[in-house]
């Protein structure tokens, strides 16, 4: 096509960066060090696969080419064309006759059809060749929008760190096949925002959904030729654009977004994205070229100081952002305020976070990244959460991201598994963990809530899978069972997979108990997988990314077993809510109060004593932990002393049941069974510290502390309190919100 030159085309500015529309047209900038020439292609809207015009840049300032067209409209579907040099040995990849999407394309107006001409260099030949085929009927598009919504009188609901309770969702998983949900909004956003969705969300408890990636993402090529999908969406290509494929008709993804963000914080829950800033969609050097490589390949990714031709790669996806380009950290962080600012997200839980640190080779954790976010004032006070490991050596971080930060805490996720799999664990550790982790978040001035404690997550066994199974099974990813982590610390309860045999079947439902109660006991933020709560399994599936079908969509029919189950999590995060003990702004100092003999936190053999030195150092299968509501040496928010009631964990991972002493408690006291994983209905009359309980092999039991005098009330003045304040926060606003 030849270029034509329109009557109307105006310098525009060079900021900001992506497509800006203002009411009367919109302006064009894109940043490229490296490009000689770069042309904005226009496309149809009623027939996408047609380019009609072609515009050129005149205007270069700081490196960013920019223009400004009067009368354009939102709808508008483009593209860029890059001119320069293409020497791959050299890290330079332009090939004008590639179309390229806009790194801020705000929405993706049309995705990828997967083609030959994508490529830079010819399929089946050394990257080093030039294609000179014309990719524009087959490459993604960025869409001009509006960004104009009504927000009304929407507010983030800014849950503390310590009172939130996380629950991990793929937004069409879960909605898919949820009761309640209309067919034509299941897998959307709008289905989320249903009041099916939210409803079953605040029964559970959950402060806070955080959402698998909703950036749109590439399709991969080879897994569209096996049948599968990029269903995660690990793999994205616009960092600024929700991900159409959750949008009612594939259109309006910005709208249809806000929209659900807007009813879950109505809900007084709020949304947290998993972002992929450690790589992108386009791979290694064999990759295709759909935005940054063409548009300046060396400023973008992390280029071999050796090869330039190859890329530096710490996530085994292919190719590294390179975090010493300012341009980069700045599409990041454009990206990030966008987010925040025009979508209301409340945070963001990044994807192999220590990549991002990695401003050289080793990861720096005091690197530009993090100083910049420390210093934004709007960045700085959202909810920001590591995976605090990579791929590349030195990568694994657990402990050691700066403050403002929490992390996934794989050290949590390791010991609890290992305990509850029969092979105990050092009790040091273990109880430490338990606590918050003291020994990775103090030393730099965190609290117990940088740790995000977790038993599972969306990558690995699924609850229900981690004990039916010893070993994974991921068949049917096509990849002969080699994806997916090997060490998975799980015990299959006697058999490999479905069985019929009662025995396994119970032990399997008390195992998953057993983990959702330490889970929501543990001090530090809990994060439920999705569909762990109902029992949900992937059939020994611990990589389920390419499964977009009954493996991952959550199976809403119920069954006794699921419904049971259910109401335990319910029970337990009811708990978690009503009780202060569970969640402590500061750790544990283990001292006694004024020569009391009780401390704050204690740790108990069966036979009810402290336990020993020996006992620290070695591995326990049973031990007893007892948290004293009434010394906890903190305020609330107007400054008032917080107590809450004395609690008592008792855990048995043992093959053989345990008599327990229980401990000695005030004489006016009773501890009273609140949770017994071995039988959750349970009735124990109260019982007095000194006396013996039968804790059954595989099991749990939560006691609390209550006066002996005091008939049972329904609700304890306690709860009472807790549930009046937590009703009149405003962090906690009514759940019945119309669309």
């Amino acid at each position: 096509m030849e270029t034509k030159q329109r009557s109307r085309i105006w310098p525009g500015r060079p900021y900001p960066l992506g497509a800006t529309w203002d009411g009367k047209g919109a302006n064009f900038a894109l940043f490229s060090e490296s490009a000689t020439g770069v042309e904005l292609c226009l496309f149809s809207k009623s027939n996408a696969d047609k380019e009609i015009e072609r515009i050129r840049f005149t205007q270069r300032t700081d490196l960013v080419w920019h223009m400004y067209l009067p009368d354009i409209l939102p709808g508008q579907l483009y593209g860029y064309r890059v001119e320069g040099p293409y020497e791959p040995e050299k890290g330079l990849r332009h090939n004008p006759n590639k179309v390229l999407l806009d790194p801020y394309a705000k929405q993706v107006g049309r995705d990828i059809k997967w083609d030959d001409s994508l490529f830079g260099y010819k399929i089946g030949e050394e990257d080093l060749t030039f294609d000179d085929r014309d990719s524009a009927k087959f490459a993604p598009l960025g869409m001009l929008v509006d960004n104009a919504f009504t927000w009304g009188d929407d507010r983030p609901p800014r849950t503390p760190w310590h009172r939130t309770i996380i629950y991990e969702a793929h937004v069409k998983s879960f909605t898919q096949r949820m009761p309640g949900i209309p067919d034509k909004l299941r897998g959307t956003y709008a289905g989320l925002a249903s009041d099916a969705a939210i409803k079953y969300l605040l029964d559970l408890n959950v402060t806070a959904i955080e959402l698998l990636p909703v950036h749109h993402r590439a399709n991969d090529r080879h897994l569209m030729e096996k049948g599968l999908s990029n269903h995660w969406g690990y793999n994205t290509l616009a960092f600024f654009a929700p991900d159409t494929r959750f949008a009612v008709g594939n259109t309006d993804a910005v709208q249809q977004f806000k929209m659900m963000v807007r009813r879950l914080h109505a809900a007084g829950i709020e949304v947290i994205l998993d972002v992929v800033y450690n790589h992108t969609a386009e791979g290694n050097e064999k990759g295709p070229t759909l935005s940054l490589r063409g548009i300046d390949n060396g400023s973008y990714y992390r280029l071999s100081p050796e090869s330039p031709r190859y890329y530096m790669d710490f996530t085994g996806c292919g190719n590294t952002p390179n975090m010493r380009n300012p341009r980069l950290l700045q599409l990041i962080m454009d990206s990030l305020r966008y987010w925040v600012q025009e979508m209301h997200v409340d945070g963001f839980r990044f994807d192999l976070a220590s990549t991002l640190a990695r401003e050289l080779y080793d990861v720096d954790r005091l690197g530009a990244f993090f100083d910049i976010m420390h210093q934004d004032p709007l960045l700085s006070q959202v909810k920001l959460i590591a995976e605090p490991w990579d791929v590349g050596p030195g990568g694994y971080q657990v402990g050691n991201f700066p403050v403002l930060w929490t992390e996934w805490n794989g050290e949590y996720r390791d010991i609890t598994r290992q305990f509850w799999a029969g092979a105990g664990s050092v009790a040091g550790k273990f109880a430490t963990r338990l606590c918050g982790s003291s020994d990775l978040y103090e030393h730099n001035g965190r609290r117990p809530y940088a740790s995000i404690n977790f038993v599972t997550c969306h990558d690995g066994f699924t609850l229900s899978d981690l004990v039916s199974y010893n070993e994974k099974h991921n068949e049917a990813n096509g990849e002969e069972n080699r994806d997916g982590a090997n060490n998975n610390h799980s015990w299959n309860c006697g058999a490999e997979g479905p069985t019929r045999d009662g025995n396994i079947r119970r032990l399997r439902a008390r195992q998953q108990r057993n983990f959702l109660a330490t889970l929501l006991l543990s001090q530090g933020v809990p994060m439920l997988l999705s569909g762990d709560e109902i029992g949900h399994s992937q059939k020994g599936n611990n990589n389920a990314y390419c499964q977009d079908n009954d493996l991952t969509w959550l199976n809403w029919r119920p069954s006794e077993e699921s419904k049971a189950l259910l109401a335990f999590v319910q029970k337990l995060t009811r708990i978690r809510t009503e009780q202060p003990v569970l969640k402590r702004r500061n750790f544990f100092q283990g001292r006694a109060i004024r020569g009391s003999e009780i401390q704050d936190v204690s740790w108990f053999d069966p036979s009810g004593k402290d336990m020993t030195s020996e006992q620290w150092n070695g591995t326990v299968t049973c031990i007893g932990m007892r948290l004293a509501g009434d010394l906890m040496d903190e305020v609330d928010d107007q400054g008032e002393p917080i107590q809450g009631e004395t609690l008592l964990i008792l855990m048995n991972c043992g093959p053989e049941s345990v008599d327990f002493t229980l401990p000695v408690t005030n004489p006016e006291h009773r501890w009273e069974l609140l949770v017994y994983t071995a039988d959750d209905y349970a009735h124990e009359p109260l019982m007095e510290g000194g006396q013996s309980y039968k804790l059954l092999d595989h099991s749990l039991a939560l006691f609390r502390t209550r006066p002996a005098i005091l008939p049972e009330p329904l609700v304890t003045p306690l709860q009472a309190e807790a549930l009046r304040k937590d009703m009149a926060s405003p962090n906690r606003r009514k759940s019945q919100v119309s669309l």
